[in-house]
């Protein structure tokens, strides 16, 4: 009889499941987490290219040592922070693991613009192949994070709106913070730009 009942009541139930939106909120919720994942994977690419290009210009950059410390430590600072797909909820470790991309972004960014005087190096074939790596990393990162920020934007939209809303905070779904929300801020400042005028009689 028990059986009976519970065949009876497997397929209401699945199909009041299905109505209230709880089929689309698990497949928008793994659509997040597996976009997170391929922007990570290309973030690890990345970090794993850097200590191949500080070697290769190691030998060529003898006065520009400060440019390479900056670079190994962002590097450093980036495998320090461990992060997966289920820490996507925890608006704190993400904004630290953005940091510190961010400021590796930035310590390449310097060391590439270095490497323009030094002809020699950017004549070398590991630089010119590291760097060919590392802009297509690039690109993909920017094409990763996108794909990130629109699957967070499908599925915070389901997680807020009538009636899955209802299910959601049933099952604990909540709505998660997207990419660069926490420093809009700085990313919509009007960028600072001094110009250096040379010391009177040095001009």
């Amino acid at each position: 009889m028990k059986r009976i009942l519970l065949l009876i009541l497997l397929p209401c139930l699945s199909a009041l499941l299905a109505g209230c939106g709880y089929n689309d909120i698990q497949r928008l919720d793994e659509q997040v987490k597996t976009t997170w994942s391929q922007t990570l994977n290309q973030y690890e690419r990345r970090a794993e290219l850097v200590p191949k290009l500080v070697n290769s210009v190691n030998a060529y950059m003898v006065n520009e040592r400060a440019v390479l410390t900056q670079v190994t430590e962002a590097r450093s600072r980036v495998g320090s922070i461990q992060i997966s797909a289920k820490d996507l909820e925890n608006p704190e470790l993400m904004a630290r693991f953005n940091e510190a991309q961010g400021q590796l972004s930035s310590a390449l960014s310097r060391l590439i613009a270095v490497s323009e005087n030094y002809p020699q190096l950017k004549s070398d074939g590991l630089f010119r192949d590291l760097m060919t790596q590392l802009e297509g990393t690039e690109n993909r990162i920017a094409t990763e994070r996108g794909r990130y920020v629109q699957a967070v934007q499908d599925y915070n939209l389901i997680v807020r709106q009538f009636p899955t809303l209802i299910t959601a905070k049933i099952f604990g779904y909540h709505t998660i913070e997207n990419y660069g929300v926490s420093k809009q801020d700085q990313i919509t400042k009007d960028p600072e730009v001094k110009f250096t005028l040379p010391e009177p009689g040095k001009g």
